[in-house]
């Protein structure tokens, strides 16, 4: 464990103290054949019931999976509410600071905004590659949150593991690790950290890799201290019955998601190396993710001619150190090709 980090003295005295509520179905455990506890219809089995407020078989299936023990393990309405969530348990508003890579994914800088803490962005250097010591330098006493999304959205490429590294020995807070992207990059991930590192939180979700965006599941891994206090500020019932019935079920299938990862990995490489032909694209950025950082000659004109077309991609153009960009997910190769031919004929 880190030496003399304890995550406790960085919660919000009001989290410390609270009374979380709980319900009859988190203080039973077993099996039960009548449910009278919770004012719900007797109609319209299995719907009728509320989720397990503790999603314990699906904890159970995915601790299993990223080989990791289900005190380490909260699920959320998507990676968004455990961002939400630790903005909730650790910042105190108007007080406490976090700090962000810049350009990175949008939400840090939402909830920040949302629950009134200041956002520290701190630029990546040119080549999008991660400075460790600005990110230190910018750190002071009330700074609690520390967010390196790798891969990186926009630029889509995995932040450097030493650098990384560094950032967790020597922070004082907690280093939030965004692995939304892990499965398509080369780079291991550090989730295998977390049970020797207090202040390491890795985040990671279905919605990518297992094609499951609809289902709106995150998953937060960190200290049993650390889910602890997410769990007891979190809504009863977070997660619903049909997402968990729908992940039970998803899971199980492992051949298939490796197969779609095969299909995007192999898409991003052939759209990479034909995009690079066509003259109004300047740079095709190297990619770890499920996307392609592209920039473009005149890329707000692209853009809309692309909608025109029925094609959305994201303009990242005014984006820090993005300046001319467009972001491309990795489609179908059907999808791959008619975005390819709308490029051929773009005038």
């Amino acid at each position: 464990m880190d030496s003399e980090f304890n995550i406790a003295k960085l919660v919000r005295r009001n989290i410390r103290e609270l009374k979380p509520y709980s319900s009859a179905r988190d203080e039973f455990s077993g099996s039960a054949s009548i449910f009278l506890d919770a004012n719900e219809s007797p109609f319209n089995h299995p719907l009728n019931r509320y989720p397990d407020p503790r999603q314990r078989e699906l904890k159970t299936v995915i601790a299993g999976m990223r080989k990791q023990a289900v005190e380490h393990l909260f699920l959320g309405n998507g990676s968004d509410e455990g961002i939400d969530l630790l903005f909730r348990v650790f910042c105190e508003p108007a007080v406490d600071n976090v700090i962000s890579i810049d350009p990175t994914y949008g939400m840090y800088g939402v909830c920040a905004a949302i629950n009134q803490i200041e956002q520290r962005p701190v630029l990546l250097r040119e080549d999008f590659s991660l400075d460790p010591q600005s990110i230190l330098d910018a750190a002071d006493k009330n700074t609690k949150l520390i967010f390196l999304c790798s891969p990186n959205n926009p630029t889509s490429n995995a932040l450097e593991r030493e650098a990384i590294l560094e950032i967790i020995e020597n922070a004082p807070c907690l280093v939030v690790v965004d692995e939304a992207y892990i499965d398509f990059s080369p780079e291991p991930g550090f989730l295998d950290l977390v049970p020797q590192k207090e202040k390491l939180v890795i985040l990671q979700t279905l919605s990518k890799a297992y094609g499951l965006a609809g289902i709106r599941l995150g998953m937060l891994f960190g200290h049993p201290s650390l889910i602890h206090f997410l769990s007891a500020v979190k809504y009863p019932y977070n997660i619903n019955s049909l997402t968990i019935e729908t992940a039970l079920k998803a899971l199980k299938d492992k051949e298939m998601k490796q197969e779609w990862i095969r299909m995007i990995l192999k898409e991003r490489a052939r759209l990479s190396k034909l995009m690079e032909g066509y003259s109004l694209i300047e740079k095709v950025f190297p990619s770890d993710a499920n996307f392609l950082l592209v920039r473009v000659k005149h890329p707000k004109n692209l853009y809309q001619y692309l909608m025109d077309k029925g094609i959305i991609v994201r303009d990242r153009s005014s984006v820090a150190l993005c300046e001319g960009c467009l972001r491309i997910t990795v489609g179908l190769p059907e999808e791959n090709d008619q975005l390819l031919e709308a490029l051929s004929c773009y005038k």
